[in-house]
């Protein structure tokens, strides 16, 4: 809403801006300063004097400031410390003050000049403010440490090495997003003790603090300049019962042992202000655990809940509703919002570890935690209310945060804000607001969270459980049938160990929770079964109150938890196995899969970076904890009916892919590192996938069919590292280090099992062979079986080169012509045997693999085709998947349209039942019925009809 001041504004404001325009005038004549009044100037000039009587007295002050070079430096697009080198400091205290007030007073009202006039936008206005007082910052130290290294000499750590003072900028300072009259808070610390190297040596402790004490004064002490800057040192450990300045041992005993939930939220934004920035660097690096958990943290809530309680009760006690920053819907409940997503995921995902408010919302948008649609109002909102809190304090340079009364200020500041009057002003004011605190409501205080009331009769049941008076009746009259179960996991959970060594907090937020989980748990269609599970699951989480505070604050992670845990055996197994999942259940962002395999790939190679640490043992964790999650979403969304059978063992078989690949690399890098690379390009080594992989086809808890191949002409060449390996040993090392890494118990768990049978000669052969002797067995030595596996194999890890030398080997050794009805019959006796050897259907139950009709039949089918025509139908070759094979077939015409649905609608639902018993726990045998008899009889006419005897 663009409108001129002049257009709209009344006669006593106009009065007031002629006024002061003239008294300008007054003061540039009565002090010599030519003041090119040209139409645009002063426009601008009234402009200003609209928005700050700051301005005003500023001009009235030092009047030099409206001469041309004065006005060259009110529309210069520089910060501050582009003209640092004008701060001329005096060896005289006195001198130096009025330097720097000076100095402040002209930057300053640059910054009005440019903001009033739409020269700067808010991020480029709150930046350069900040840069201001870093400005500031930096000389007034520098001051000061020629001052006291002068008597004192300079600070020395015990090793002899020089010590310097870290100002540690906190709050928006540290955030780079200075309010124009704010005060700014200040943490000092410094490396080491140690004494000055001086004649009148101090110690370090003594010598820091009186550095600090000086670097304050010349701030912060009024002179007839008035102040510099509002220096606030109440964050430091203990605050004013504290040392000024501390040592980083002291520092971090300090944050370990005693540091408060609302210090994490301060730290957040702190940098290195002044001083030494290295230094400072190490420090935020040596606290970082303290802000940032390991795992996801949602005790976060509780902290958050208080500091807004001591906020909430301050605004009552001073009648502060109104107040911009501290108000309902005021700048700090955005604030609280982005930060609370930093501190619950900031230790797991380090994108979020933003300072300034604008970029972590940016941050938290992007990796999905605040929906865009969320993050625009609060974007829209936070930029409304920081314009008109800095235009606030334009006005007289006050640190307020409270809107004026009178009327003639109202005005001034919807004019000098493109409003035409104070009503619209305020009426967009209380919109953003109403929008800012219904988000934080809703973030802080979901409906039936930890607030919520408990429900009366299942806290008599958890009660009872504790007292041991629990019986089966009380139990299935409230709904958990049979009781008995539910009795014994009950009341066997209070007296574990691990409930037992709970703190007093901790405890008081378990008999919050458990009456909920019963209630939870009692609304699902297996009321007892859920219980089991849930009871299991605390006890594994009892040590962990993050997780239990994620259950009691979420009522949608409870509910979702109990029909999970209700409905699929598996998932719920690997959430009480590994909590972490608990985050998958509850994240806003489950139905964003990853679908396709290079997306997979991308998000896998984006958590590795996110690591603090590039160590093996950590990346290998963190490569289990991104497969467990992928997989266990790919299980929600299955179980939830968002995924189809297909897609779903299409995206297990990705994930599986992405997998190898990374732990391939992380195996190759380690080999490197200790015995140095083989000469040539690229690594000369190949992971195949057989079976379920190959064919894109994985199941939830599915084995891994390796095959392991190298670059033959290598063997016998020797690494050029400092431990030198000849190339046959290079390769084994690498594959055993591989094999290792996939199948090895981690703290997140095992990647899979391996099974590596299908290389040439079976368990007989190298675990890692050369190509030439994989092409020489393919040829010459492998059974049709063997051909028939070699039908599903694909490289997916390993030298792009040799891929590409085994996918030709395989399709020259597959699209060899072959005797049709030699095939079927050798094809149709394989598929027998393995019949009469693992098929474990009965009258009532059918095998879903092995059985008539089952997935193993439309596989051996399919395979059998490919084999009798690929030398006339080469583009069968291509593919590896049992659906993608169907519908190539049909097209190759070796099944006609009738065929080909019957496969492709049976392989779906027979996949489908399979995945559901792996979910359930159960083996893939299912109760016969009139669906699986009529799918199954049709596969049996389809395969008889093309020439199969199974």
């Amino acid at each position: 809403m663009a409108v001129t001041s002049a257009s709209t504004e009344s006669s006593a404001l106009r009065a007031l801006i002629d006024d002061r325009y003239a008294q300008l005038v007054a003061c540039c004549r009565a002090a010599g300063v030519p003041l090119h009044d040209d139409a645009g100037v002063a426009e601008r000039i009234r402009r200003t004097l609209l928005a700050s009587d700051f301005a005003f007295e500023t001009w009235r002050s030092q009047p030099q400031l409206l001469a041309p070079q004065g006005l060259e430096r009110l529309r210069s697009g520089s910060d501050a410390a582009a003209r640092i080198d004008t701060l001329k400091l005096d060896i005289d205290e006195t001198a130096t003050m009025a330097t720097l007030r000076r100095f402040r007073h002209a930057e300053a009202l640059r910054l009005v000049f440019r903001d009033v006039n739409g020269l700067d936008e808010l991020p480029e206005v709150l930046s350069a403010t900040s840069v201001l007082y870093e400005t500031l910052l930096g000389s007034a130290l520098d001051w000061s440490e020629r001052m006291l290294a002068a008597r004192y000499g300079h600070a020395r750590g015990e090793d002899g090495s020089l010590q310097r003072l870290i100002v540690i900028g906190f709050g928006k300072l540290g955030g780079a997003e200075l309010n124009f009259s704010s005060d700014i808070d200040l943490v000092l610390a410094y490396p080491h003790g140690g004494e000055s190297d001086g004649a009148r040596s101090l110690d370090n402790s003594e010598y820091f603090v009186r550095l600090g004490r000086q670097l304050v004064r010349l701030l912060n002490e009024p002179t007839k300049d008035g102040i510099c800057a509002r220096v606030d040192l109440r964050l430091r450990p203990f605050g004013n019962a504290g040392r000024l300045a501390l040592p980083f041992s002291a520092m971090e005993q300090y944050y370990q042992r005693e540091g408060r939930d609302w210090e994490r939220y301060a730290w957040i934004k702190a940098r290195t202000v002044a001083g030494d920035r290295t230094a400072g660097k190490q420090l935020q690096e040596m606290l970082r655990p303290f802000v940032y958990r390991k795992y996801l943290d949602y005790t976060a809530f509780a902290g958050l809940r208080e500091m807004k309680a001591l906020i909430d009760a301050e605004v009552a006690r001073k009648d502060l509703a109104d107040n911009l920053k501290l108000g309902p819907g005021g700048i700090r409940e955005i604030e609280f919002i982005v930060q609370l997503v930093q501190l619950i995921r900031g230790g797991r995902e380090p994108s979020l570890r933003v300072r300034g408010l604008l970029p972590a919302l940016t941050a938290c948008e992007a990796r999905g935690h605040i929906p865009a649609s969320r993050a625009r109002a609060l974007r829209e909102a936070y930029v409304f209310l920081r314009r008109l809190e800095n235009r606030v304090q334009m006005l007289r340079d006050a640190q307020t945060h409270d809107l004026p009364d009178d009327a003639l200020t109202r005005e001034r500041l919807a004019l000098g804000l493109d409003y035409p009057a104070w009503e619209p002003l305020a009426e967009e004011l209380a919109r953003h607001r109403e929008i800012v605190a219904t988000e934080f409501a809703a973030v802080l205080m979901p409906e039936g969270g930890s607030r919520a009331s408990v429900p009366a009769a299942d806290a008599v049941l958890w009660q009872r459980a504790c007292d041991e008076s629990l019986d089966a009746a009380l139990m299935e009259s409230s709904g958990f049938v049979p009781g008995a179960d539910a009795v014994d996991a009950l009341s066997k959970l209070p007296q574990a160990a691990q409930l037992r060594a709970m703190s007093a907090r901790t405890r008081e937020q378990l008999d919050h929770l458990m009456p909920q989980l019963l209630s939870v748990a009692r609304a699902t269609a297996a009321p007892v079964p859920c219980l089991l599970r849930l009871c299991r699951l605390i006890q594994t989480v009892a040590r962990r109150p993050s997780y239990l505070a994620l259950l009691e604050e979420q009522p949608a992670a409870r509910k979702r938890l109990a029909q999970l845990f209700a409905d699929s055996a598996f998932l719920a197994e690997r959430v009480i196995a590994q909590p972490l999942l608990l985050d998958d259940v509850l994240d806003p962002r489950i139905d964003q899969l990853p679908l396709k395999r290079a997306d997979i790939c991308a998000e896998i190679a984006r958590v590795l970076t996110t690591l603090d640490e590039r160590e093996a043992e950590a990346e290998l964790e963190r490569i289990n904890e991104f497969k467990s999650s992928i997989a266990f979403r790919l299980g929600l969304a299955f179980n939830d009916g968002r995924a189809d059978a297909v897609s779903t063992a299409r995206r297990l078989a990705a994930l599986a892919e992405s997998v190898v690949n990374a732990v391939a690399a992380l195996a190759e890098r380690e080999v490197i590192a200790q015995h140095g690379r083989l000469p040539g390009q690229g690594s000369g080594f190949s992971v195949l996938g057989y079976g379920s992989l190959g064919g894109e086809e994985l199941g939830f808890a599915s084995d891994l069919d390796l095959v392991f191949v190298f670059d033959g002409q290598r063997a016998q060449e020797m690494s050029d590292g400092p431990r030198p390996l000849e190339g046959s040993r290079w390769y084994q090392r690498l594959t055993q280090r591989v094999m290792n890494w996939l199948t090895v118990l981690t703290r997140a768990g095992r990647l899979y099992e391996v099974d590596t049978r299908l290389r040439p000669d079976g368990s007989k052969g190298l675990l890692v062979g050369s190509l030439e002797a994989f092409v020489t067995y393919q040829e010459s030595r492998a059974w049709t079986w063997e051909h028939q596996a070699l039908l599903r194999a694909r490289p997916v890890a390993g030298d792009a080169a040799l891929n590409a030398e085994l996918a030709e080997v395989r399709r020259r050794t597959l699209a060899v012509p072959r005797d049709r009805a030699a095939v079927l019959a050798e094809v149709s006796s394989m598929r027998q045997r393995w019949r009469a050897e693992r098929d474990r259907s009965d009258a009532a139950q059918i095998d879903l693999k092995q059985g008539h009709g089952g997935l193993l039949d439309i596989e051996f089918a399919l395979q059998g085709l490919v084999l009798a025509h690929a030398a006339h139908a080469p583009g069968l070759l291509a593919i590896t998947a049992n659906a993608g094979l169907i519908e190539a077939c049909r097209e190759a015409r070796l099944l006609d349209t009738a065929q080909a649905n019957c496969l492709t609608v049976a392989h779906a639902e027979l996949l489908r039942r399979a995945l559901l018993c792996t979910l359930d726990l159960r083996s893939r045998i299912a109760q016969r019925d009139e669906e699986l008899e009529a799918l199954t009889s049709d596969v049996n006419v389809v395969t008889r009809a093309l020439g199969f005897a199974f």
